[in-house]
């Protein structure tokens, strides 16, 4: 049965309410771009895109690829592959946009990557994460530290990231443990999926697949020591939590469950980490019967919105957010423009989704509406085997 492209419940909050309910913060920028210095007056700016490559996993992906995208128009254009890498699925930048790092999915290592004035990538180094299949990657605010998780050896690696931005041999190795969810097949072990700083920095947060429970971190930047909080946010027994997006407005948090294809709806408190369930969503319309799993989530810049991706049902969810009370309700589902949308990225400037449909190699781009949050076709798609990952970076 094909997506619907119509709305169940149309919600446009305004702007006045959502920095009522949920703080000033919610009208901050997100991203790389943001972190670097806005996206005012920017008129281009680079995607980096990982992707599989490997036999075992029927890839046709090539490498990192790197695009300008016009800004305007949302046209991408080639600059560079980064050819003879296997699985560079994730990728994350430095606190700086300085250094590009990227995880090797079903191996045991992660790369870093020199940035030129150019855009274009030159490696570094490589270095190991202690573990098996590191599916994703993220940096702490003191650009010291990367953290990784090991998704098929339960654990969390911390590498020291030195001043050229190479990477260091690691200084911790964290497994996770507890209750294993009840899918026989994919649940046998902790399986992280996903390393998630909040907008203070202060806490990581780590979606675990196969313990159906989000944990949270606290990060020593003196060490890059972990240490756990005491009470992980318990999901429901076999929905799988694989990614989270928090709100710009630093006091909630949304999680999409891959086993289950739901999202749950969390408060954050920013001062001892807890994350603390209070909705639960279905990330697929109610007509859509057949199999589907969840994937990737995202928070609106302005905070206004969600986003999240349905592999099989192969759809974009647009979630309006209550600025009164955070909760979620359905907007639209979108067709991703192709097979499988394992993961999406909003751009830099907010004006366009772009989905990456892993199994038909391509890139869907979809323009934002501004008050309504919906999703429409915007251009041609983008050839890319095998598309994992996006990551924007603003053009000097």
């Amino acid at each position: 049965m094909p997506p619907s492209t119509h709305a169940e419940v149309s919600v446009a909050p305004s702007r006045r309410g959502v920095l009522a309910g949920l703080g000033a913060g919610a009208l901050t920028g997100s991203g790389a771009a943001a972190r670097e210095g806005g996206t005012k007056g920017m008129t281009s700016y680079l995607a980096y895109v990982g992707a599989r490559t490997s036999r075992e996993r029927n890839a046709r992906g090539d490498g990192i690829n790197v695009f300008r995208v016009d800004a305007a128009s949302g046209a991408w254009s080639h600059l560079q592959l980064v050819g003879d890498l296997v699985n560079p699925s994730f990728l994350a930048f430095d606190r700086t946009g300085s250094n590009l790092y990227a995880v090797h999915g079903d191996q045991t290592e992660v790369s870093a990557f020199r940035i030129g004035a150019d855009g274009l990538l030159t490696a570094i180094n490589r270095r190991s994460t202690g573990g098996k299949n590191p599916v994703h990657l993220a940096f702490d605010a003191t650009n010291r530290w990367l953290v990784v998780a090991n998704h098929i050896t339960s654990s969390l690696a911390v590498l020291p990231r030195g001043e050229d931005g190479s990477l260091g041999e690691r200084v911790d190795l964290v497994t996770l443990s507890g209750p294993i969810g009840p899918h026989r097949v994919e649940q046998p072990f902790a399986k992280p999926h996903q390393v998630v700083f909040d907008p203070s920095n202060r806490f990581l947060a780590v979606p675990d697949k196969g313990l159906d429970r989000t944990f949270v971190f606290r990060l020593d930047p003196a060490t890059g020591k972990l240490t756990a909080i005491d009470s992980p946010a318990l999901g429901r027994d076999g929905s799988g939590p694989r990614h989270i997006g928090f709100h710009p407005g630093g006091t909630l948090a949304y999680v999409i469950n891959e086993l289950d294809s739901t999202v749950t709806a969390m408060r954050f408190d920013p001062a001892s980490g807890a994350l603390t369930p209070f909705q639960i969503v279905s990330s697929l319309p109610d007509s859509f019967v057949g199999n589907s799993r969840g994937a990737e989530i995202e928070v609106s810049g302005d905070g206004r919105f969600v986003y999240a991706s349905n592999r099989g049902h192969d759809s974009l969810a647009v979630f309006a957010v209550d600025p009164a009370n955070g909760r979620l309700s359905p907007v639209e589902w979108r067709a991703s423009g192709g097979k499988t949308p394992r993961f999406f990225a909003i751009s830099p400037d907010g004006r366009f989704v772009f989905a990456a449909n892993e199994e038909s190699d391509t890139i869907a781009p979809f323009a934002v509406g501004r008050e309504t949050g919906r999703l429409s076709p915007a251009g041609e798609r983008i050839k890319v085997g095998s598309p994992v990952c996006i990551v924007f970076r603003a053009r000097a």
